[in-house]
């Protein structure tokens, strides 16, 4: 075997209406902060409270994900906001069962309404209409798990070269 490192940051679409909602917290936040200086102080802490929702949601809304793959281990990276980052799986490749497009008959038994395997899910893709994602079954901790991924050719090389019976492209 051979020492490889692929590293792919994905960037989630934000959400509809979400900058509407930062804009309309700002707002509020602003107008007790002034309503607590001009009639009473007991407005300020409701504005207080939410600049401080405010930044709570500005930090959690914008999500990243890392896919690092190093040596027959996938890691999955959160990061939260562009500054807080959390390890979300450490998966071994060779515990996976299969990897496919998730339209391919290879994963149909594990889709959410037509299928007849039921396992948590994970989804770690960008919501982009125009970028294909994967969906990957694997054990994690003895237990098999659903991840959606948009992994990159490189990426899919990599395991076909490894797993050829497991990874299928599309």
């Amino acid at each position: 075997m051979y020492d490889y490192r692929i590293v792919e940051q994905v960037s989630r679409k934000p959400k509809h209406m979400s900058g509407f909602l930062r804009k309309i917290m700002i707002i509020f936040a602003v107008f007790f902060v002034l309503l607590g200086i001009v009639i009473s102080q007991a407005f300020m802490l409701a504005g207080f409270l939410l600049a401080l929702l405010y930044f709570v949601y500005d930090v959690f809304s914008q999500r990243d994900y890392e896919y690092t793959m190093e040596n027959g281990e996938l890691t999955i990276d959160v990061i939260y906001g562009k500054k807080y980052r959390k390890t979300a799986h450490v998966l071994k490749l060779e515990n996976m069962e299969v990897t496919a497009p998730h339209w391919h008959e290879k994963v149909a038994k594990y889709k959410k309404n037509t299928g007849t395997e039921k396992l948590k899910k994970y989804d770690y893709t960008s919501y982009e209409e125009d970028v294909p994602y994967y969906t990957m079954i694997i054990k994690e901790d003895g237990h098999k798990i659903k991840l959606l991924l948009d992994l990159t050719e490189e990426m899919l090389h990599t395991m076909k070269t490894q797993f050829p019976e497991k990874v299928y492209f599309a």
